[in-house]
């Protein structure tokens, strides 16, 4: 059987990208402060994702978008059909002294469910797949570390193994910018969809020293 081509894309991005996130007032695009790391997070639709990332302190800054695919300045009913290769991933620009990855993996792995592939409750595709793209050795280690953890809770409680792609960002290609609808959508639409919401597992972080960075609760996105 033959597998369709890649679609072709286009070469520049998506026209009327907003420059400035609509809850923290931060630049979306950047360039951030010099310490500023980013890490980019898919875990199904990123309507839901990226609420739950900028409510967290030391985050400077959250995008929805589409990465890990081959094909370039992809729309979202291209990715959609699951012919571009794209997660819906959401960046993350953060303030290392403000927070750590460890502590938003944490919020990864307790808002979402990393056992089922290409799926997220009723959101099926390949699109919507659990993914964790690393920038620094920094993240790539908590990515692993909170991975086996997290692990080992939810097998124990009985629950599958967890399918999570693990990537350096580089090798998963660019990171391009969803359509201005999209961005912070859940801010401008109060009322609309989430998937998103505490799986009931707590993820045992444990390798933050505790007077490197501020404590935080459990990630409880509004409904």
């Amino acid at each position: 059987m033959a597998f369709p081509s890649p679609l072709s894309g286009r070469p520049d991005p998506l026209p009327g990208i907003p420059r400035t996130h609509e809850v923290l007032g931060t630049d979306l695009h950047g360039p951030w402060a010099e310490e500023t790391e980013v890490i980019y997070l898919a875990m199904g639709c990123f309507w839901g994702a990226e609420r739950i990332f900028w409510q967290l302190p030391g985050v400077v800054t959250t995008a929805a978008g589409y990465l890990g695919g081959s094909t370039p300045n992809p729309t979202y009913e291209e990715v959609c059909t699951g012919l571009t290769g794209h997660a819906e991933a959401v960046l993350v620009a953060y303030d290392p002294t403000q927070t750590s990855p460890e502590l938003l993996l944490k919020a990864f792995w307790e808002n979402h469910d990393p056992t089922t592939k290409d799926r997220q409750g009723n959101d099926i595709g390949s699109q919507y797949r659990s993914a964790i793209y690393w920038t620094t050795p920094g993240q790539e280690a908590a990515a692993r570390a909170t991975r086996d953890a997290f692990e080992g809770v939810i097998t124990a409680a009985g629950h599958g193994r967890i399918v999570t792609e693990l990537r350096p960002a580089e090798e998963a290609g660019p990171f391009y910018y969803a359509e201005a609808y999209h961005q912070q959508y859940l801010h401008k639409n109060p009322g609309g969809y989430c998937n998103h919401g505490p799986n009931g597992y707590t993820c045992p972080v444990g390798l933050v020293r505790q007077d490197e960075v501020p404590a935080q609760q459990d990630v409880l996105p509004p409904q």
